[in-house]
């Protein structure tokens, strides 16, 4: 009996310090999951490619091959936006886009490295840039790619060139940040989808 009545008051002094210990935590603070902007759909865009073409993921450094949204605010720090998250890994979202900017311009064998699809000709790049940084205190989207076209036969490379896109945000919130983002990378597919057109054409003239 003795024993029953000394566990109560300890069996208590738990219940009670655990309710305590609980209300003492931070509450966790809520992410908010951003997909990648893109301008609605206006028809044919001009020309479409004409070879299959695979588009890979580009390659990125671990800072810039997740799902955070960086930011650089000063000099050569690098950081990401607290609370915040694209909805997949950057350089997955920055892919998608580029075969959805193909896809714009009306049918074309376009896909990705995960399919088996046949293809012509594969695009590979190094993503070197996905981020906003502050100029002069404003906050503006740089977007930098490496890309590379080359022969799906042989892996020869048909042409190499460097993307960069800059676009200023329309403020400081992280929604128009976002929105930079969607212009930056609208951008970067009409410039790669221009360039890769030309490539290809120039190889079949040859």
């Amino acid at each position: 009996m003795s024993r029953l009545v000394l566990f109560r008051p300890i069996a208590l002094a738990l219940v009670l310090g655990t309710l305590a210990a609980c209300t003492l935590l931070p509450e966790a603070e809520p992410i908010r999951v951003y997909l990648l902007p893109t301008a609605e759909a206006t028809g044919q865009q001009g020309e479409r490619l004409q070879q299959a073409l695979r588009i890979h993921t580009p390659h990125a450094s671990r800072i810039l091959a997740g799902p955070r949204i960086a930011v650089v605010p000063d000099g050569n720090q690098i950081s990401s936006y607290q609370g915040a998250r694209w909805g997949d890994a950057a350089p997955t979202l920055l892919r998608d886009r580029l075969i959805e900017q193909f896809r714009q311009s009306g049918p074309v064998a376009v896909s990705n490295e995960d399919s088996n699809l046949f293809a012509e000709l594969e695009l590979l790049s190094d993503l070197r840039a996905f981020q906003s940084e502050y100029v002069d205190g404003q906050p503006q989207v740089l977007v930098r790619l490496d890309a590379q076209l080359a022969s799906a036969t042989d892996q020869r490379i048909l042409a190499s060139r460097r993307f960069e896109i800059r676009q200023p945000s329309a403020g400081p919130q992280l929604e128009s940040v976002v929105a930079a983002f969607g212009q930056a990378s609208d951008e970067l597919s009409r410039q790669l989808q221009r360039w890769t057109i030309d490539v290809a054409k120039s190889q079949s003239a040859q």
